[in-house]
């Protein structure tokens, strides 16, 4: 049986499981409790009145968060000619064509996102299956397929987040860390929850958001009050 850490165990006391909490109050507390000596991430988890077995029903997409996310994001540009010296002069740690896509089927990870031009979209082929379950696959919908790189590298470097629906309809997206300010914790809090409310399928029936709830990487779950997350998201 995993032993219960006397820190976690006081951490769980100071948080109300019956209680739900407004935005402001739950950031102090997940600040409060949040116990462990790095910066933890804190984390927001939808619980959607949505069935993602249908394609319909899937929500994903991607947001740009105010204030950044505190982690610093390794980004692999696959382009030819021109294309390559602009995702350079962007921002990118790697840019390259047929050799960067060798690469990484040689077993080359050392990267958190990859932008694609349309036109290396057909030999990026040979590497999907490596890409894809790692959910790192260029996707036009994410905005990292474009013959805008510029604006791609840019985006992803200043914190660009994607979000996706698992198979219980739970969407799990970070919105800082435990150092950020209670500010920009709330800016990022707005964008992510507004993102989500957007982004809710036509053809989703009664309650959306059926519960939503705030954690850090160590500590116990803060539950939300969603008629008040959804006013703070206008």
């Amino acid at each position: 049986m995993k032993k219960i850490s006397p820190k976690y165990t006081a951490a769980v006391k100071k948080v109300d499981s019956a209680k739900l909490y407004t935005v402001t109050d739950a950031i102090k507390l997940i600040k409060e409790v949040a116990f462990a000596k790095f910066d933890e991430t804190i984390d927001l988890a939808f619980r959607l009145g949505i069935d993602p077995r249908h394609a319909d029903q899937m929500v994903r997409g991607a947001i740009v968060m105010p204030a950044g996310t505190g982690k610093k994001t390794t980004i692999v540009v696959i382009a030819a000619g021109e294309k390559i010296t602009e995702a350079e002069k962007a921002g990118a740690d790697f840019a390259g064509g047929e050799d960067i896509i060798n690469k990484i089927a040689g077993g080359w990870m050392d990267f958190d996102r990859v932008i694609a031009t349309p036109d290396m979209m057909g030999k990026i082929g040979k590497i999907a299956r490596i890409l894809g379950p790692r959910g790192l696959m260029p996707n036009p919908k994410l905005g990292t397929v474009t013959a805008d790189v510029t604006k791609a590298v840019t985006e992803q470097k200043a914190g660009k987040v994607e979000y996706r629906a698992d198979k219980n309809g739970i969407v799990h997206v970070p919105i800082g860390k435990k150092s950020f300010t209670e500010e920009q914790l709330i800016s990022n809090f707005k964008a992510v929850t507004g993102a989500i409310l957007r982004a809710k399928p036509s053809s989703a029936k009664g309650t959306y958001v059926k519960s939503l709830c705030m954690s850090a990487t160590m500590s116990p779950g803060v539950k939300l009050d969603t008629v008040d997350a959804s006013t703070v998201s206008v």
